[in-house]
């Protein structure tokens, strides 16, 4: 493993650039005029900032890149599932990890050194997906750290089998056991799914990742289960290991009812992941007026204390037809939903495609201090206040260490200003 000194370099927090040496895929020193032994691989960062790799904690690779085959003939949710399980009729190994690698590259050169995967996992594909990212959880590992979520799209109790099928998914290697808890046909089996799904984190000993409420409003009890997803994981003790995302539908629910809501979530330690390119597409299809940005409300949830993070979901099918993968992409697309601006805001947006994802998806060695591992990402900027704003190229990606993507980027104006006469 070849060691690593990055020079001027800014970091949160510092008036000044600092020099990064790293050893062995760990952070060893940080501070100017650092020196390091001969054979050190140097990196002149030139005053550019450095933040920690960015991590996505909710993405699916395996549905990746079908919107050319078919669009979403709707733009719904469920003309998404439906054009969706169609496709998934056609899967092969070869071409669903095709698109998947396309994907994985996408995140990597936009400065993703850690994926949370959610693979269907359902009678339609079967466990094609789950063992897809196996393979490439293996394969990839010199250049992004994978979580592999076993996700039932398709339900459990309304899909039989799905329930061997995830038991099948943690016993051959998934870190994470997935839901989908507006996926059945009633109130009671959507509870008997979250019941299920966090016994089975309970058993394996592995976090749960669910999606959930994803509605524009809450009329459909279904689409109202995130105050009863706090309740059971506080009764197993689970806190801290429950992420839940779109929770779409809790924008709706009268300021003091979602509070309420968001103060269960902040007290039983469930994290709320929003995905606003696709809630944003697939949201408000039913108002022929003042159309719902089908946001959740972060400003709530973060004056509650709730731990969250901010992905990308799908990209370019029936569920989001756009996207590459960018994180900083798609945080500032959630700032502009959720009606942030100013440096503090925008400083706490980039912790939920940094620090708080990392804490979402348990990455306890994450940052960029002495000690962590060395997972990071130089961007095109010296203003660290203007991350999100500019859309900088990711200048270098480091992943344990070692530098595995570059990009670069140049812009000029061809002709001069008019000088005005006094």
């Amino acid at each position: 493993m070849t060691d690593l000194l990055l020079r001027d370099v800014r970091v949160e927090n510092a008036p000044d650039p600092t020099d990064v040496r790293i050893e062995a895929g760990r952070i060893e020193e940080t501070g100017p005029g650092l020196t390091a032994p001969d054979g050190t691989e140097v990196f002149d960062g030139e005053g550019r900032v450095l933040l920690p790799g960015l991590v996505e904690t909710h993405l699916h690779p395996d549905k990746a890149l079908l919107d050319a085959i078919r669009p979403n003939p709707t733009g719904t949710l469920d003309g998404a599932i439906r054009v969706t399980g169609e496709l998934k009729r056609q899967f092969t190994h070869d071409s669903v990890r095709a698109r998947a690698e396309q994907v994985l590259a996408m995140c990597v050169r936009n400065g993703t050194t850690t994926v949370r995967a959610h693979p269907d996992v359902d009678p339609i594909a079967g466990l094609t997906g789950l063992e897809v990212m196996l393979e490439l959880r293996a394969a990839w590992a010199d250049l992004v750290s994978i979580q592999i979520v076993a996700f039932p799209q398709e339900g459990i109790f309304k899909a039989p089998d799905t329930h061997t099928l995830l038991r099948k998914s943690l016993d051959a290697g998934a870190d994470v056991v997935g839901g989908c808890t507006y996926a059945e046909r009633d109130l009671a089996d959507c509870k008997r799914h979250v019941e299920l799904v966090l016994d089975l984190a309970v058993e394996y000993g592995v976090p749960a990742d669910m999606h959930c409420d994803f509605s524009d409003d809450a009329s459909d009890p279904r689409f109202a289960l995130a105050g009863f997803i706090a309740e059971q994981t506080a009764a197993r003790g689970l806190g801290g290991r429950v992420a839940l995302g779109h929770v779409t539908s809790l924008g709706a629910l009268p300021p003091a009812e979602r509070r309420a809501v968001a103060a269960d979530l902040a007290q039983a330690g469930v994290a709320i992941v929003p995905l606003p390119a696709t809630d944003l597409f697939l949201g408000g299809r039913g108002d022929e007026q003042a159309v719902r940005r089908a946001i959740t409300p972060v400003r709530d949830l973060w004056d509650a204390g709730v731990l969250m993070a901010c992905s990308n979901n799908n990209i370019r099918n029936a569920f989001t037809p756009y996207g590459t993968g960018d994180l900083l992409d798609t945080a500032l697309l959630l700032a502009r939903l959720a009606h942030l601006s100013g440096p503090a805001d925008l400083h706490r947006v980039l912790r939920l495609v940094t620090h708080d994802a990392a804490l979402v998806a348990g990455l306890l060695d994450y940052g960029v201090h002495v000690g962590a591992r060395a997972d990071l990402v130089i961007v095109d900027t010296r203003d660290y206040d203007a991350v999100l704003l500019e859309r900088p190229v990711r200048t270098a990606v480091i992943k344990a260490g070692r530098i595995v993507a570059r990009s670069t980027y140049s812009s000029e104006l061809t002709v001069p200003v008019r000088a005005l006469e006094a």
